[in-house]
């Protein structure tokens, strides 16, 4: 069995019945490290975090290029399996999409996020096959984790959006998606019901309004993903520390969060 391969069968089993795979999303080589490091069993990127340390807004306005590089070097340091938020897979077009996911394959991805957004769901079914041809073709393998927006970007009523989510469910994982993701979805009945309609491992997003993650697992959720939290919260850190230097002349919060910093060196080999 080749390397990715092995890879991606210890990913798969990370999403096993029974099992709960957290992901503190990563952005770039050092954020990915640090996780790593913390005890993350697999390492997954932000779209959105990966697109901003590299002076982007999220939505598939970071070149495709630089993605690959940055998935590069994140496998180039880390040990773990590595998923990447593909968004859209960067096309409408299936068969462009697919060739970008092979590129990721490439780069050292085992897994993707790919997304519906607002385009039909038949468009991401239609993706997910075209990824998995194209996979197969070249003797390898991929983890899709369909992303269905339905929640997040309210695309039908309220009193519609569980049906709609599980409608979609059931037409990614008929395409040959391996995961469901449904972000903005926070309620424990609704994860139930969608955990019981749909037989794929499902993602839960962390906001403030999810459940902690025993109750998620107890519902039967198998991965939760923090998506640009933990970015947020850098950088977060990072612009109070500054204000307060600029504007207060002090250096509080610097050392407030800095002695929790990883010894990247070490981390790094030197």
């Amino acid at each position: 069995m080749s390397p990715q391969r092995e890879s991606i069968e210890k990913f798969r089993a990370q999403h096993a019945p029974g099992k709960l795979l957290i992901l503190p999303n990563a952005w770039d080589a050092a954020s990915a490290r640090a996780a790593e490091d913390a005890g993350a069993e697999a390492i997954a990127t932000s779209s959105a975090a990966v697109a901003w340390c590299h002076g982007y807004p999220d939505g598939e306005v970071l070149p495709a290029a630089i993605l690959i590089a940055a998935v590069r070097e994140i496998g180039r340091v880390v040990k773990r399996p590595v998923s990447v938020d593909s968004e859209g897979g960067y096309s409408s077009d299936p068969a462009q999409a697919a060739q970008f996911v092979c590129a990721l394959i490439e780069a050292g991805a085992i897994g993707i996020n790919l997304e519906d957004a607002s385009a039909p769901p038949d468009l991401l079914a239609a993706k997910i096959k075209a990824i998995k041809s194209a996979t197969k073709a070249r003797d390898a393998d991929v983890f899709i984790n369909a992303r269905v927006d339905v929640y997040l970007r309210n695309l039908v009523p309220d009193d519609a959006k569980l049906a709609e989510a599980i409608r979609r469910g059931h037409l990614y994982c008929d395409a040959g998606a391996d995961g469901l993701f449904v972000p903005a979805l926070n309620d424990l009945e609704g994860i139930r019901e969608v955990v019981r309609a749909v037989d794929l491992p499902l993602n839960a997003l962390v906001q403030k309004a999810l459940p902690p993650i025993a109750e998620l697992k107890a519902a039967g959720v198998r991965r939760v993903s923090a998506g640009a939290g933990i970015s947020r919260a850098a950088y977060g850190a990072a612009m109070g520390a500054t204000r307060m230097l600029l504007d207060e002349g002090k250096y509080d919060a610097i050392f407030a969060s800095s002695g929790d910093c990883p010894e990247f060196n070490k981390l790094f080999g030197n």
